[in-house]
């Protein structure tokens, strides 16, 4: 059964420069029935990107991932739509890049991804997950608000 959901999507420093692909990655959103419901840009400085990435220090990818975050402007937004949290981690792929290009070659990571932390974009894994992303770059927004405003 179809729900309403939000999650976040962070468009990473890496594709951002390239404009044209951005564009076709938000094309392939809205062609699929997700709608961006808030976004801003976001060049993180250290301390943000340590917090937002915190469940993954001490692994070995966590300082190239902060590195890559703060290397360049992000576009963070807020997207909505039927089942939107399963809907757009299908059309992003696996994490791995080079993994997604066999396994799922249509998928945005398998197309626009480089490397596993250069992967073009992030997606929430849960509506837990999505709660807390989204409060954590706008705080002004609560996930359940985010939820009735699209419905109506």
């Amino acid at each position: 059964m179809a729900k309403i959901q939000a999650t976040l999507a962070i468009f990473k420093p890496d594709i951002m420069l390239h404009p044209s692909r951005v564009q076709k990655i938000q094309q392939l959103i809205e062609k699929n029935g997700i709608k961006v419901f808030r976004k801003k840009p976001l060049t993180m400085d250290v301390n943000t990107a340590e917090k937002f990435y915190g469940e993954h220090q001490g692994k070995f990818f966590y300082p190239r991932l902060v590195n890559l975050m703060t290397g360049g402007p992000a576009t963070i937004a807020i997207l909505v739509g039927n089942n939107a949290i399963t809907h757009w981690r299908d059309l992003i792929g696996p994490s791995r890049s080079h993994r997604a290009r066999s396994s799922h070659p249509s998928t945005i990571r398998a197309i626009y991804g480089l490397t596993d932390t250069r992967n073009a974009v992030h997606g929430s894994d849960s509506v837990e997950s999505a709660a807390r992303e989204i409060q954590f770059f706008f705080p002004e927004l609560d996930y359940d608000d985010c939820v009735k405003q699209c419905k109506t």
